[in-house]
């Protein structure tokens, strides 16, 4: 009787050989090339803690600026005009003027300061109250604090200042936030900084990495002539220097980020010290998840472009003689 093949049936067995086989190459590259790293201990951890403290140093900035843009966070709603009247405006005109301010649908709220109440804060902030009382007349006048609403842009809190400061009984206009905009800009330079700084580094990483597995495929030449000479190619010869490279920048990633996470810890308590002595609190923001994973797989990926570049480039001029 025949014997007739199912090529139906047979197809998913050798997909899942095909796949079988290439994960245990791999697997085998993997654990052969952590094994070599592992023999040599000292070399391996030099390079390991180089590509670490490389990688936390934007990381660690990156941390810095999270947690002053966290504290200012909120600052932007503190966005207060100071309004300064005129001299000659009495208390009861004062309050109608805030009355009035504060019926505009983008304005949140209006608060009146006397001058008689700006003067009794002078006098127990300044610690000069014995010679103020020596003056005559007050000479400070009545002031309206004024909080915008919040669906105010950048440009209606300028049309909105302008208005307020071309009013008859106003003085002078003071814009209580204008830092608070001065600081974001500079954080704004930093992350750019930052930007501009973790490519230079990444750079660096890949010259570190790359020159080390150029070393390796060095050290290994008449390994590599053989196994090409059996009919190897180059693909299968690279693989080994890859898992190299991968292993570097997992192990480079965690130690950058268990050097920033320790930074972190250390700081902890002066902040809190810092915090208690104005009476607040402040939590130190780290890295979070999506941080901690683009910081250990950005590693990874520079470990592997590193490798890949190195050995692509020298395994064509290794050719078994």
């Amino acid at each position: 009787m025949a014997v007739t093949r199912n090529a139906d049936a047979v197809a998913p067995v050798r997909s899942s050989g095909a796949f079988t086989t290439w994960l245990t190459r791999h697997a085998s590259s993997s654990l052969g090339s952590l094994g070599r790293l592992a023999r040599q201990p000292f070399s391996s951890l030099m390079i390991v803690m180089v590509i670490g403290v490389t990688l936390s140093i934007p990381a660690a900035i990156n941390v810095i600026v999270k947690n002053a843009q966290s504290v200012s966070a909120s600052w932007d709603n503190a966005l207060d005009f100071s309004v300064f009247l005129k001299p000659e405006i009495s208390v009861d005109e004062a309050q109608g003027l805030a009355g009035l301010i504060a019926q505009r649908a983008d304005i949140e709220r209006v608060d009146l300061i006397t001058a008689d109440e700006a003067m009794a804060t002078f006098k127990q902030q300044s610690g000069f109250g014995d010679a103020l009382n020596q003056l005559s007349d007050n000479p400070l006048p009545h002031t309206l604090s004024v909080r915008p609403g919040p669906g105010n842009t950048s440009a209606s809190l300028i049309l909105l200042q302008e208005e307020i400061s071309n009013l008859p009984e106003s003085e002078m206009v003071q814009v209580d936030t204008d830092w608070v905009q001065r600081f974001h800009a500079i954080l704004d330079i930093v992350r750019q900084a930052i930007a501009i700084g973790s490519a230079l580094l990444g750079i660096a990483i890949v010259v570190i990495i790359g020159n080390t597995i150029r070393l390796d495929i060095e050290n290994r030449r008449e390994e590599i002539e053989v196994t090409k000479l059996i009919g190897a190619s180059n693909a299968f010869v690279r693989r080994p220097f890859l898992w190299t490279g991968f292993w570097y920048g997992l192990l480079g990633g965690i130690v950058a980020l268990l050097l920033v996470q320790y930074g972190l810890y250390l700081l902890r308590d002066p902040v809190g010290r810092l915090a208690g002595l104005y009476q607040s609190n402040i939590d130190i923001a780290s890295l979070d998840v999506a941080e901690s994973g683009a910081l250990v797989g950005g590693a990874i990926l520079l470990g592997l472009f590193a490798s890949w570049l190195t050995a692509a480039r020298h395994m064509r001029r290794i050719e078994p003689r």
